[in-house]
């Protein structure tokens, strides 16, 4: 059973720097997906950024336009733990934050939210001018 926890959230100044934890666990696929998205209240659910690995070596990474240069998606070991280190915060980026995991294969849907079968409960982020 795959399970994600995320922890990190906070309040942060516009400009300023945090970093979100996905604590994941239960993944033994060779080929998975790590991703992060987030939803402000009365908005849909948004991309953030996502990792495909394959046997433990990253195949490919990408961002959503609106974080590029600012939101690096790292990790020592993604069947363990992976971040989404937030720089250069802006008022909007106020949400709450989800990681979601896809195993298996490479996700079709990788910047959907429709692509990913395991979420965790979300991280809130707040962000003040």
């Amino acid at each position: 059973q795959v399970q994600l926890v995320e922890s990190g959230g906070g309040l942060v100044q516009a400009g300023g720097s945090l970093r979100l934890s996905c604590a994941v666990s239960g993944i033994t696929f060779n080929t998975y997906s790590i991703a992060w998205f987030r939803q402000a209240p009365g908005k849909e659910r948004e991309f953030v950024a996502f990792r495909t690995w394959s046997l433990e070596q990253p195949l490919k990474t990408e961002l959503a336009d609106s974080v590029k240069g600012r939101f690096p998606i790292t990790s020592i070991n993604p069947k363990n733990t992976v971040y989404l280190q937030m720089n250069k915060l802006k008022p909007e980026a106020t949400a709450v934050y989800y990681c979601a995991a896809h195993g298996g294969d490479e996700s079709l849907l990788a910047t959907s939210p429709s692509g990913y079968t395991y979420w965790g409960p979300g991280a809130q982020v707040t962000g003040s001018s």
